[in-house]
């Protein structure tokens, strides 16, 4: 097997050898990459190899991106004045860089007016073009007509 490590002259070696090594150095051989021929093993403390390893994934897991989907719920018949409140706070939803699921909800019999829900769903996205852009246009999923709106790219 390849051996690597500090405090270690790489090379090749019998398993037996690596073994001795790894014990003069009270360290253990951790097995790196069993598909590589010879394999690799490395010569180093175990306990501290599964620390870093541990590290490292917290470190990549905090540097994700996480998103955040903010809702607007509108009627089919919403009055100006409630729609320009709606859109100014999707205007700062998409600042902030959440992305928007906005949908028009439709009780009872209110789904006969499905083409003016669809105008307002398509309305807004116009309104929040500069701030956004659409994902997913007005679709109808049972009662609910939904579209998704996620944040532009900042330069």
């Amino acid at each position: 097997m390849r051996l690597v490590g500090e405090n270690v002259e790489m090379g090749v070696y019998p398993i037996a050898e690596a073994l001795r090594i790894a014990e003069e150095q009270e360290a253990d051989l951790v097995e790196i990459s069993p598909n590589a021929v010879p394999p690799v093993c490395r010569v180093v403390d175990y306990s501290k190899f599964l620390y870093e390893q541990k590290k490292r994934q917290k470190a990549m897991k905090a540097n994700a991106t996480k998103v955040v989907v903010k809702e607007i719920r509108f009627g089919p018949q919403t009055d100006d004045h409630d729609y320009d409140f709606k859109k100014n706070h999707a205007i700062r939803f998409l600042q902030e860089g959440a992305k928007v699921k906005a949908y028009v909800f439709f009780k009872g019999r209110s789904i006969i007016f499905k083409e003016q829900g669809e105008i307002l769903l398509l309305r807004l996205a116009t309104d929040l073009e500069e701030y956004g852009k659409v994902d997913q246009l007005p679709k109808l999923e049972g009662k609910q007509m939904i579209m998704f709106l996620s944040p532009k790219k900042k330069k």
